[in-house]
């Protein structure tokens, strides 16, 4: 509770010193909504053009785009520590002053960064997520509140996994690793979409080894009372658990490569 705490803590000091220049963030927030507006037009230009992709209709396409882009700008907005800041970190040899200080150093990084600008394009998932909502006709219920809670929770910590991997090469390569936004923004953009309209390599890569599948779309097509695989419904509440394990072993894995981390300026 106490490490919750300093990182609330720390969250909010940062938004505040990005607000004090209100014009530069106005027009930086601008910039991201039109940006991750166009990414919605695309889904508004595909849906105008054929009825349905597969058995999802509109609406679910609306719904898949809407959890994603939730799901992946608070990562960004609340986990930029990690999603940006990290490399900045090691290449400067800022780094070095998070290992002398009682914390640990995931979580230093965490609170050293946040992203407020995203909060735009939250909106603009919020919204696709109203409409996806309305035009499928979902009808909710606590349980589907519950699952859609746990959808967006249990993704944060899978994108957040995947940023780690991304600062685990960094330790090594001191700069960032491209091949890495493979998994991170291209999952984001080939995830918007339900993951049984791609071949089986990609549903087997999104749903085994990268499951954006099972923490995200399995609860969200149950919502949608379209399950995407042939599982019992208690399953729903089960598989986002996924993102959480993976998170987990992610940081294992970091706490181990930090043993290996020599200073850029050694």
């Amino acid at each position: 509770m106490e490490t919750i705490r300093l990182y609330l803590h720390s969250m909010r000091m940062l938004i505040r010193s990005q607000m004090q220049y209100p014009a530069s963030f106005f027009m930086q927030t601008l910039a991201q909504l039109v940006m991750e507006g166009g990414e919605m037009m695309a889904v508004i230009l595909l849906v105008d053009r054929f009825e349905r992709l597969n058995r999802w209709e509109a609406g679910d396409l609306f719904f898949f785009f809407g959890l994603m882009s939730v799901t992946f700008y608070l990562t960004e907005c609340f986990g930029r520590g990690i999603t940006g800041n990290f490399p900045h970190l090691i290449r400067t040899g800022q780094l070095d002053t998070f290992l002398i200080r009682p914390r640990g150093t995931l979580t230093q990084v965490l609170c050293s960064a946040v992203d407020p600008r995203r909060i735009t394009c939250i909106a603009v998932g919020i919204a696709a997520l109203v409409m996806g909502c309305n035009m499928s006709h979902v009808l909710w219920t606590v349980p589907k509140v519950f699952l859609m809670a746990e959808a967006i929770a249990c993704g944060f910590f899978l994108l957040l996994g995947l940023f780690t991997i991304e600062g685990i090469f960094c330790i090594y390569a001191v700069k960032s690793v491209e091949l890495v936004n493979a998994l991170t923004y291209g999952g984001r953009s080939a995830c918007e979409y339900p993951v049984d309209t791609y071949p089986r390599p990609l549903r087997a890569l999104f749903t085994v080894l990268v499951p954006f599948a099972l923490t995200m779309q399995q609860p969200g097509s149950v919502i949608l009372d379209k399950p995407l695989f042939d599982w019992p419904a208690w399953t729903a509440f089960v598989s986002p658990l996924s993102g959480v394990a993976l998170f987990g072993l992610i940081w294992l894995w970091f706490r181990k490569t930090m043993q290996y981390y020599r200073s850029a300026g050694s």
